[in-house]
């Protein structure tokens, strides 16, 4: 009776173990990553930076770079990344009720099969009050418990494993979506092949213009010729870039995107470095005017929103991803998203970089160029008509109207004095300038393009 009563216990305390049982066996979230072209199995711990650490079977911690890893395995750790945010931000990552009581349920359905099958073999024992069925129960029932607990354990990883699935490729964009978009306005025309989307404008948005800029280069907005071979272009079929280039690092020179009422969009930082917004260069629709007199974007054109809708595309970066207004919804380190259907889209925000904090796609770098002054190729080239002048210290333009066909003019004042610029350009391409100062004085200037 008491090898009898020894071995009840020792039955109990066994079960009890495997109720606690909780790791499965062997080691879980094995990983294979391909790094520096080899294969290694580890899980992943953390990242920090640009710095990913992993654990190997043997508990070993190594640290690689991100992008020592191969594509598919940095969409992956991206994936992970962004799984761990969400979960540190639980607005954005609460579970469901509906599978918080399934997953109860689940729970409670399993202690009922474990506690009937340990009832199960303690009346066995009863029943047989022999050393041989005694035994022979036991171990069938400790090793059934055992694997209940395992499987569970398995199908939880599974389900964890499926969630860090991210897309490696992305949908081609769709022409007729693309026409639609750039069709609201008259001044701009589209065109396609295999590759690319073209975009063709006059480079002149229908909208106002200047107005509001209190650091002012002197240039004013002139027609430029985006089209044919200078249109402006991105690509019908995006493809995730592997190291995506940071806009803070690359772009000071040339557009990153196109609006679709055919204006280009600058970098947020000027060719100095500097945020164009903050230190006054845009006027109240975010942009003003280059060396060559080209009218173009630093910050996004929320503002076309009122014409479009927030659910509409303001832009496509060069790199053929859309550019929407802002979301409620949590972006990535680039300020984009992935969609259910594996799409990626950049959105805007309110404070620097604004939108496009890194090409999420691949973009071809003019060779010529350097970072951070580097480009984007194909890039639509401006041409100028009068030397690029220099900035003008304390004018702040107070008005811009049109005047006649292809006439302009730009008033701002330095203080309390008031002054304009005015011109215009003919059919032939003659440009004439008149430069009146605060007491009347007129200079003209003509320039042939």
């Amino acid at each position: 009776m008491k090898q009898s009563s020894f071995l009840i216990v020792f039955f109990l305390l066994f079960s009890l173990h495997s109720f606690a049982h909780k790791e499965g066996h062997g080691f879980k979230n094995l990983t294979k990553w391909t790094i520096n072209d080899k294969t290694i199995e580890a899980s992943f711990l953390k990242s920090t930076e640009d710095n990913i650490f992993l654990e190997t079977r043997s508990g070993k911690i190594i640290v690689h770079k991100l992008s020592s890893f191969s594509p598919e395995n940095q969409h992956l750790i991206q994936k992970k990344i962004t799984h761990i945010k969400e979960i540190n931000h639980l607005a954005s990552s609460k579970i469901s009720s509906d599978k918080k009581q399934s997953l109860l349920l689940h729970q409670s359905t399993k202690r009922k099969v474990l506690i009937g099958l340990l009832l199960l073999s303690i009346l066995l024992f009863f029943l047989f009050k022999r050393k041989k069925p005694l035994l022979v129960n036991t171990f069938f029932c400790s090793w059934v418990l055992i694997l209940l607990a395992c499987d569970d354990n398995n199908s939880e990883e599974d389900d964890s494993d499926d969630s860090t699935d991210e897309p490696i490729s992305v949908p081609a964009n769709e022409i007729t979506q693309l026409e639609s978009f750039f069709g609201n306005f008259s001044n701009v025309t589209t065109s396609s092949d295999d590759t690319y989307f073209y975009v063709s404008s006059t480079g002149i948005p229908d909208h106002d213009m200047m107005v509001g800029i209190t650091n002012w280069q002197q240039q004013v907005p002139i027609p430029q010729e985006y089209t044919g071979a200078n249109s402006w272009a991105f690509p019908i079929q995006p493809v995730l870039a592997e190291t995506p280039l940071l806009s803070s690092e690359h772009f000071l020179r040339g557009a990153i995107a196109i609006a679709v009422n055919g204006i280009p969009i600058f970098n947020p930082l000027n060719n100095r470095g500097e945020d164009a917004f903050t230190i006054g260069e845009l006027d109240d629709w975010g942009g003003h005017c280059g060396r060559a007199d080209d009218y173009h974007y630093h910050i996004p054109p929320t503002h076309l929103e009122s014409i479009l809708g927030s659910d509409q595309p303001l832009a496509y970066a060069l790199d053929g991803f859309p550019v929407y207004g802002q979301t409620t919804d949590e972006l990535d380190e680039y300020l984009g998203k992935f969609n259910d259907d594996g799409s990626y889209q950049y959105h805007t925000t309110d404070t620097f970089p604004y939108f496009i904090a890194g090409m999420r796609g691949e973009v071809t770098l003019d060779p010529s160029t350097t970072a951070p002054e580097d480009q984007i190729l194909p890039q639509a080239m401006t041409q100028e008509v009068r030397p690029a002048l220099t900035p003008l210290a304390g004018a702040e333009i107070t008005a811009f109207t049109s005047t006649g066909t292809n006439a302009y003019s730009l008033e701002y004042q330095i203080g309390t004095d008031t002054y304009y610029t005015n011109y215009s350009w003919d059919e032939n391409g003659l440009y004439t300038y008149e430069y009146v100062d605060s007491e009347g004085n007129v200079t003209t200037e003509t320039y042939q393009r």
